[in-house]
Protein backbone atom coordinates (compact mmCIF):
# COMPACT_ATOMS: atom_id res chain seq x y z
CA UNK A 1 0.00 0.00 0.00
CA UNK A 2 1.56 3.29 -0.98
CA UNK A 3 2.10 6.31 1.41
CA UNK A 4 -0.46 7.95 -0.23
CA UNK A 5 -3.54 5.51 0.15
CA UNK A 6 -2.47 4.61 3.87
CA UNK A 7 -3.38 8.34 4.45
CA UNK A 8 -6.18 8.39 3.13
CA UNK A 9 -7.42 5.27 4.71
CA UNK A 10 -5.95 6.84 8.22
CA UNK A 11 -7.88 9.78 7.55
CA UNK A 12 -11.18 7.56 7.46
CA UNK A 13 -10.10 5.69 10.65
CA UNK A 14 -9.64 9.18 11.84
CA UNK A 15 -13.20 10.56 10.99
CA UNK A 16 -14.73 7.23 12.54
CA UNK A 17 -13.45 7.78 15.78
CA UNK A 18 -13.83 11.31 15.59
CA UNK A 19 -9.81 12.16 16.15
CA UNK A 20 -9.87 15.61 15.12
CA UNK A 21 -6.52 16.55 15.58
CA UNK A 22 -4.95 13.58 13.63
CA UNK A 23 -7.78 14.15 11.00
CA UNK A 24 -6.68 17.95 10.10
CA UNK A 25 -3.30 16.73 9.82
CA UNK A 26 -3.85 14.22 7.52
CA UNK A 27 -5.75 16.13 5.53
CA UNK A 28 -2.94 18.62 5.49
CA UNK A 29 -0.63 15.51 4.52
CA UNK A 30 -2.80 14.95 1.77
CA UNK A 31 -3.30 17.99 0.28
CA UNK A 32 0.49 18.81 0.20
CA UNK A 33 0.81 15.27 -1.50
CA UNK A 34 -1.99 16.31 -4.07
CA UNK A 35 -0.09 19.61 -5.00
CA UNK A 36 2.83 17.80 -5.65
CA UNK A 37 1.18 15.45 -7.56
CA UNK A 38 -0.42 17.99 -9.93
CA UNK A 39 2.83 19.64 -10.13
CA UNK A 40 4.26 16.89 -12.61
CA UNK A 41 0.94 16.50 -14.33
CA UNK A 42 -2.81 15.44 -14.03
CA UNK A 43 -2.27 11.22 -14.61
CA UNK A 44 1.15 11.58 -12.67
CA UNK A 45 1.29 9.36 -9.53
CA UNK A 46 3.93 9.86 -6.89
CA UNK A 47 6.57 7.31 -5.59
CA UNK A 48 6.88 6.59 -2.02
CA UNK A 49 10.21 8.37 -2.00
CA UNK A 50 8.50 11.88 -3.57
CA UNK A 51 6.05 11.00 -0.93
CA UNK A 52 8.51 10.69 1.80
CA UNK A 53 10.43 13.53 0.42
CA UNK A 54 6.95 15.66 0.83
CA UNK A 55 6.10 14.81 3.96
CA UNK A 56 9.88 15.30 5.48
CA UNK A 57 9.40 18.50 3.65
CA UNK A 58 6.11 19.18 6.26
CA UNK A 59 7.59 17.91 9.25
CA UNK A 60 10.54 20.49 8.75
CA UNK A 61 7.98 23.22 8.54
CA UNK A 62 6.87 22.24 11.96
CA UNK A 63 10.21 21.76 13.17
CA UNK A 64 10.84 25.67 12.41
CA UNK A 65 7.54 26.96 13.26
CA UNK A 66 8.11 25.07 17.02
CA UNK A 67 11.50 27.18 17.63
CA UNK A 68 9.25 29.87 16.47
CA UNK A 69 6.48 29.64 18.80
CA UNK A 70 8.82 28.38 21.86
CA UNK A 71 10.98 31.41 21.52
CA UNK A 72 7.95 33.76 21.15
CA UNK A 73 6.03 32.21 24.32
CA UNK A 74 3.48 30.74 22.55
CA UNK A 75 3.59 26.96 24.20
CA UNK A 76 0.17 25.76 23.01
CA UNK A 77 0.66 26.97 19.19
CA UNK A 78 3.99 24.62 19.77
CA UNK A 79 2.40 21.57 21.44
CA UNK A 80 -0.25 21.76 18.80
CA UNK A 81 2.85 21.61 16.02
CA UNK A 82 4.79 19.03 17.71
CA UNK A 83 1.39 16.96 18.02
CA UNK A 84 1.45 17.25 13.88
CA UNK A 85 4.75 15.94 13.47
CA UNK A 86 4.01 12.80 15.81
CA UNK A 87 1.45 12.57 13.36
CA UNK A 88 3.12 12.68 10.19
CA UNK A 89 6.46 11.20 11.20
CA UNK A 90 4.30 7.27 11.46
CA UNK A 91 4.70 7.69 8.08
CA UNK A 92 8.27 8.31 7.40
CA UNK A 93 11.27 5.47 6.93
CA UNK A 94 12.90 4.82 10.24
CA UNK A 95 14.96 8.03 11.38
CA UNK A 96 18.94 7.73 11.59
CA UNK A 97 20.03 7.36 15.09
CA UNK A 98 23.09 9.65 16.41
CA UNK A 99 25.40 7.08 16.10
CA UNK A 100 24.70 6.53 12.32
CA UNK A 101 24.90 9.54 11.60
CA UNK A 102 28.62 9.91 13.01
CA UNK A 103 29.60 6.64 11.17
CA UNK A 104 28.31 7.59 8.53
CA UNK A 105 30.09 11.35 8.92
CA UNK A 106 33.36 9.42 9.99
CA UNK A 107 33.07 7.14 6.63
CA UNK A 108 32.55 10.08 4.56
CA UNK A 109 35.83 12.53 5.43
CA UNK A 110 37.88 9.19 4.92
CA UNK A 111 36.02 8.19 1.62
CA UNK A 112 36.65 11.87 0.57
CA UNK A 113 39.84 13.08 2.13
CA UNK A 114 38.30 15.87 3.08
CA UNK A 115 40.05 17.78 5.73
CA UNK A 116 39.17 21.72 5.94
CA UNK A 117 35.08 23.34 5.99
CA UNK A 118 35.85 24.16 2.13
CA UNK A 119 34.68 19.99 1.79
CA UNK A 120 31.85 20.12 3.90
CA UNK A 121 29.34 20.43 0.65
CA UNK A 122 31.10 16.99 -0.53
CA UNK A 123 30.70 15.35 2.67
CA UNK A 124 27.51 16.48 3.21
CA UNK A 125 26.33 14.91 -0.18
CA UNK A 126 28.41 11.56 0.85
CA UNK A 127 26.73 11.14 4.00
CA UNK A 128 23.27 12.24 2.48
CA UNK A 129 23.65 8.99 0.27
CA UNK A 130 24.78 6.49 2.93
CA UNK A 131 21.82 7.37 4.84
CA UNK A 132 19.64 7.20 1.91
CA UNK A 133 16.59 5.20 3.15
CA UNK A 134 16.12 6.07 6.24
CA UNK A 135 15.06 9.77 7.50
CA UNK A 136 17.54 12.08 8.54
CA UNK A 137 17.92 15.43 9.80
CA UNK A 138 19.81 17.49 8.25
CA UNK A 139 20.83 19.73 10.42
CA UNK A 140 21.88 17.11 12.93
CA UNK A 141 24.06 16.16 9.90
CA UNK A 142 25.86 19.36 9.17
CA UNK A 143 26.41 19.68 12.86
CA UNK A 144 28.52 16.45 12.90
CA UNK A 145 29.85 17.29 9.37
CA UNK A 146 31.34 20.52 11.06
CA UNK A 147 32.32 19.15 14.12
CA UNK A 148 34.08 16.87 12.38
CA UNK A 149 36.02 19.14 10.32
CA UNK A 150 36.29 22.24 12.48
Amino acid sequence: MSIFDRITTDMKEAMKSQDAQRLSTLRMAKAALMNEQNKRGIDYVLTDEESVKTIQSLVKQRKDSVEQYTAGGREELAAKERAEITVLEAYLPQAATPEEIIAAVDAAVGETGASTMKDMGTVMKAVMEKLQGKSVDGKLVSESVKSKLG
